[in-house]
């Protein structure tokens, strides 16, 4: 669900004026200038690559399984690389690198409606009409964008999906979106001339001051920002992270040939550059009837695969303890199975996946009963796993924002980073 922005300014709005514009007004001497001092990727920066499952998945028949139980379904829990933690057996080669990833199995976050469901994920904060709150990439974004002078590509990437509104902390920080073939629309010159490209921006830089000096609002700036970004976008070496095929063949077998696992590896190679959030989108998991057979067959063997490459590729490269991985959708599915052979919504007791990132990893956190039904250790809600993400990256949780409103909102709505998992 694409939510709505401040004074009702949408993302696709923005990048309608710049289409507009690169089609009818220009740049500077950028190109030279921009290729030539085009940064190159620094180690040891932080991030966190966000896995959104979009429709609400099964986690009863993924991360928390119940053998024995009639709500157990039809798979068997395996064993994995971390001592005394089990999953499904349909998730083998993720099961191997589970020693750098974890399990909070006490999810508990009421919220059972989808697009309520992901607000609240999202953002630490139960949807308020008084206030458009900020889905945490932005406030990623928000935080440390600006601190590395060095990117040229927005520091917010949603690869495959809208991820949701920047809020009060304005466009500059909404997720910018890409296909998982790395497309972004108007993002080509095509023919036009560094030249002809400066003519049409210093008229552009004409008609924005003019507007910017009537002083009728905010609007005007955050377009100007937002264009020059583009402008930047455009123009940087940095686009070359969007490219997944100039990887070896070797390592794009490896994440596997499909939209997600490419997603994967766009989000590794844009960590690279210093994107400090990526968000990536695998939706189809609202499986009301024939659960067991879709997640045998289509859903689980994808996921397996893409985590487990990702995991495996970040440990290898040196990066699994700078970048943190976060998995979840809006909420899970019930542990009774419905006569469909499917499990419905359900927010009381669920998982969700949290590793790399220094974090202590290799353990699930909380539990659930023998039949799933209800958390039988504390419970966390998606505030403290922001909480933890914020922790993991350098970011004190102790910042507060303001809204638009004038009033004070906390980051991760106050939550609280998990013991367990920051040692």
């Amino acid at each position: 669900m694409l939510l709505p922005t401040p004074d009702g300014m949408s993302r696709r709005h923005f990048m309608r004026h710049m289409a507009a514009a690169a089609a009818t007004i220009p740049t500077l001497d950028f190109i030279a200038h921009l290729n030539a001092h085009a940064a190159t990727a620094k180690k040891n920066q932080k991030a966190c690559i966000l896995m959104w499952m979009g429709g609400g998945p099964p986690t009863i028949d993924i991360w928390d399984l119940k053998p024995g139980s009639k709500n157990g379904g039809e798979f068997k829990p395996i064993d994995t690389a971390a001592k005394g933690v089990q999953i499904s057996e349909h998730m083998p080669k993720t099961a191997a690198q589970f020693d750098n990833l974890s399990i909070v199995r006490s999810m508990s976050t009421r919220e059972a409606d989808h697009g309520r469901g992901r607000y609240y994920m999202h953002t630490g904060y139960v949807p308020n009409p008084t206030v458009v709150h900020p889905v945490f990439g932005s406030v990623v974004s928000h935080e440390l964008t600006a601190k590395r002078k060095e990117l040229e590509v927005p520091g917010f990437i949603s690869i495959g999906g809208g991820a949701g509104s920047p809020g009060y902390l304005g466009q500059m920080n909404a997720p910018f979106v890409v296909d998982n073939n790395g497309r972004i629309r108007n993002a080509d010159m095509g023919d036009i001339t560094p030249q002809r490209m400066d003519q049409r921006l210093n008229m552009l830089g004409v008609i924005e001051k003019n507007f910017i000096d009537s002083k009728r609002g905010e609007l005007p700036a955050s377009h100007k920002d937002v264009y020059s970004k583009a402008v930047n976008l455009m123009t940087s070496k940095q686009m070359e992270a969007f490219q997944v095929d100039k990887e070896d063949a070797k390592t794009k077998e490896l994440y596997g040939a499909n939209p997600f696992g490419r997603s994967l590896l766009m989000a590794r190679r844009l960590v690279e550059v210093g994107v400090p959030f990526i968000e990536v989108e695998l939706g189809g998991w609202d499986l009301h009837a024939n659960v067991f057979n879709t997640l045998k067959t289509q859903r689980l063997p994808t996921l397996d695969q893409g985590i487990a490459a990702l995991t495996a590729d970040l440990k290898q490269r040196g990066m699994i303890n700078d970048v943190t991985l976060v998995w979840m959708g809006e909420f899970a599915r019930t542990p009774r199975i419905n006569q469909d052979t499917g499990r419905d919504h359900w927010a009381a007791s669920w998982s969700t996946m949290i590793g790399g990132g220094g974090l202590k990893n290799g353990q699930a956190v909380g539990a659930t009963d023998a039949d799933g039904i209800a958390c039988t250790t504390k419970t966390y809600q998606p505030g403290d796993i922001w909480a933890t993400v914020a922790h993991a990256m350098g970011i004190p949780t102790t910042i507060v924002h303001t809204s638009k409103n004038g009033r004070p909102m906390k980051i991760a709505n106050g939550g609280t980073p998990i013991a367990e998992l920051i040692g």
